[in-house]
């Protein structure tokens, strides 16, 4: 059984850039309460019917294997508060949590089917669990919403909303990473983690073979391997999802683990609902820290390629010297 977390909160396991980002926001007075209740208004109500009329509400007698999961991951993480989960017939693997007063958590047929252990399956909605707990779901909504709007407006509003949606788009990818590190503390088996990322990003084995480890070379691949060429790529291709790829993810919850701040929270040095927190300034300062080192990181690549495009035009003129002057031409 997984060590349970007493009192454990939020702030042990959100990455430093969804928490800076989160805690700026809160940080306007009256700002969270607004949303939270006009969001909650127009939409937690007639999204609960959706799902009450066209879906299968889990509980003790109806899927008691997978709300025996739920229990599991809430026993863990210290929440009383047991969200209400919802099966819908989607082929679609996805789970996701909505709401804001009352959260509830919905697991499509598809991500039932996709994910075979029950390891896999608790991971799945202890992520969604972390959202509710770090309290995301009011932000995710005002993301959704304003990239929706994005999308739909003319130019030249579209374009002048362009930046706030990047920078929702990037803290709503880190808010994935947060919720990560909250399904492994709830399954607590890294291994089940990532081949549950595995299984996300390249289905079931079909009879086949898979292997977690090559998964996770491939995920050290994709972030080291190439050249800067292939790294403007990666931010191209990054920059309007709403999640990060699965290989970034399994890569990400790996160094958050290896760290020793997985093994720390485990060993019971985590922080506790109700203690103060390092404060707004300490949040900012740890998030620069890691996009510092995301820069350097990026500048490391360029100088490396620039030094190889260097030798490789210097070696092409000292080939050039070797080669023997052309026979002159003739004259006509």
């Amino acid at each position: 059984m997984p060590i349970a977390l007493p009192q454990i909160s939020s702030r042990a396991w959100e990455h430093p850039a969804d928490r800076a980002a989160l805690n700026a926001l809160r940080a306007i007075p009256g700002f969270d309460e607004v949303v939270r209740r006009v969001a909650g208004f127009i939409t937690e109500r007639g999204v609960r019917q959706l799902f009450l009329a066209n879906a299968v509400q889990v509980g003790p007698a109806q899927r008691p294997r997978l709300h025996a999961l739920l229990l599991e991951a809430c026993a863990t993480m210290d929440w009383a508060e047991i969200p209400e989960l919802y099966v819908t017939q989607d082929p679609k693997a996805n789970a996701y949590a909505v709401g804001f007063e009352h959260p509830f958590i919905v697991v499509t047929s598809g991500a039932l089917e996709l994910l075979e252990s029950d390891d896999e399956r608790r991971f799945l909605l202890a992520h969604e669990l972390g959202h509710i707990m770090s309290g995301h779901m009011t932000y995710r909504t005002i993301a959704l919403i304003i990239l929706a709007v994005g999308s739909m407006t003319l130019f030249p509003v579209g374009l002048a909303l362009l930046p706030f949606q990047l920078a929702l788009l990037e803290w709503h990818r880190k808010s994935e990473l947060s919720a990560d590190r909250a399904g492994l503390l709830a399954v607590q088996d890294h291994l089940a983690a990532q081949r549950t990322l595995m299984r996300l990003a390249g289905g079931r084995d079909f009879g086949d073979a898979s292997s977690v480890d090559e998964f996770m070379r491939q995920a050290v691949a994709y972030e080291t391997l190439g050249d800067t060429w292939d790294r403007i790529l990666r931010m191209i291709n990054t920059a309007f999802r709403e999640h990060p790829f699965h290989t970034v993810r399994a890569g990400e919850l790996e160094r958050w683990r290896s760290s020793g701040a997985y093994d720390a929270i485990l060993a019971g040095g985590y922080a506790r609902r109700g203690d103060a927190g390092p404060g707004l300034g300490a949040d900012f300062s740890e998030a620069a820290r890691y996009y510092s080192g995301k820069a350097s990181s990026a500048r490391s690549g360029m100088s490396d390629a620039w030094t190889r495009a260097r030798d490789a035009f210097n070696e092409s003129f000292r080939d050039r010297d070797d080669v023997p002057p052309a026979d002159p031409i003739p004259p006509a």
